[in-house]
């Protein structure tokens, strides 16, 4: 029986922050999945190898956790004053389907160091030692994010000091700015118009919860409602099917409350978003590394899960997330990280600490965010070509 040989698409593999994914250019993908469709999905399946029963991405660019089974698409911008367009689908690990409903926040890092690499940056723009300004328009949310990316020699700067808890060994330090983040294509930024509401989970129980949409779409709940102290590692979460199933309940009467679906069914096509994540005031833990984070260290302790699974470190999205709830007096992350006005938190995660500032004020009575702030980095890991059977899109 003749089967189709394979056939060679040009990626680029990057880790971004704590993530990685393959890098491709729009132009370098086949025809057929240069347009949204089941072929593009098709093609990204094949190439991360899901879906995948044993879970572990054998036979794929992927590594079988939502951090790892990414897939990126780069294009010069079709916007003003934006240099890339940048697209991202979130691959499933066990089931057939590519979330397009959300952002990355880390591989947003490499989104602006790829951009530059692949030649996406208009020259004249691109000093020749200094920092690179890249603008970046998110396709998949809508939304501006500006990368200050180093620059040396006229290339990217990947090597350098910057150290990112999550991240094995240090890097060059990329500035992310993420412009006007609170997603009003989803409605305000507090779709149910409070700061903290009374959650029903059928069958669970009823939660307090802060439902926000800055960055991505975010149900937080507090650790000591749920049975846990926020100091959690992925081991202790992870190992229980029992609880997270009833994470997904929390994050499906989420979403419903959110309007973000309209039916609990819809959800298992939504893995990506909402996130869920649960907060506490400071304390004292030994982070995944072995190393002691100190309560003096951190304004909060914040634990998030993604695509059904607690979270290695923090997810770039849900950080600016949690830097905006943070600066609104009243919010569950607000009031864990003590109440009042804050432009900055250092929150600690399961991997160590991060800082991420937002600038929030109250205008007509609904509360905005102009940006939010964060430093990662980015590095090419592997270039080249990515081969996938030609039959498989």
């Amino acid at each position: 029986m003749a089967h189709q040989p394979q056939i060679k698409v040009p990626a680029t593999y990057i880790r971004g922050g704590t993530s990685k994914g393959v890098f491709f250019r729009l132009q370098d993908l086949p025809q057929s999945c240069q347009i949204p469709g089941a072929a593009r999905d098709q093609l990204f399946m094949r190439v991360i190898g899901s879906p995948d029963p044993y879970s572990a991405h054998i036979d794929g660019m992927g590594g079988a956790t939502s951090s790892t089974s990414k897939c990126v698409i780069l294009s010069k911008s079709s916007q003003p004053d934006h240099d890339v367009d940048y697209l991202y689908g979130q691959v499933s690990i066990d089931k057939a389907f590519v979330d397009w409903s959300g952002n990355c926040g880390n591989l947003s890092t490499a989104a602006g160091a790829f951009a530059i690499h692949a030649g996406l940056v208009d020259p004249a723009r691109i000093p020749e030692n200094g920092v690179c300004v890249v603008r970046i328009w998110q396709a998949n949310i809508q939304k501006t994010i500006i990368a200050h990316v180093p620059v040396s020699n006229g290339q990217v700067q990947e090597t350098g000091d910057f150290e990112l808890d999550g991240v094995t060994f240090p890097a060059a330090e990329i500035v992310l700015e993420f412009i006007d983040p609170s997603d009003d294509g989803e409605g305000s930024m507090f779709p149910t118009g409070n700061l903290v509401d009374d959650l029903d989970v059928p069958g669970v129980g009823t939660f307090k919860a802060t439902m926000i949409s800055a960055g991505i779409p975010t149900v937080f709940v507090n650790a000591e409602d749920i049975g846990y102290q926020g100091t959690e590692l992925r081991e202790a979460i992870n190992g229980d099917p029992a609880q997270l199933a009833r994470f997904e309940q929390i994050r499906v009467a989420g979403a419903l409350r959110m309007g973000l679906i309209k039916t609990a069914e819809e959800a298992t096509t939504r893995q990506h978003t909402p996130k869920i994540a649960f907060v506490s005031p400071p304390k004292s833990y030994q982070a995944s590394s072995g190393r002691e984070v100190s309560a003096g260290d951190v304004d909060l302790l914040v634990r998030a899960l993604s695509m059904g699974k607690l979270h290695h470190a923090m997810m770039g999205t849900c950080a600016v997330a949690i830097g905006t709830a943070a600066a609104i007096p009243g919010t569950l992350v607000n009031l864990a990280a003590g109440g009042g006005e804050r432009e900055a938190v250092r929150f600690g995660h399961p991997s160590g600490t991060l800082r991420v500032g937002a600038q929030a004020q109250l205008v007509d009575g609904e509360w905005t965010v102009t940006k939010a702030i964060m430093s990662r980095s980015a590095r090419i890991l592997m270039e080249g070509w990515v081969r996938v059977p030609g039959d498989s899109f």
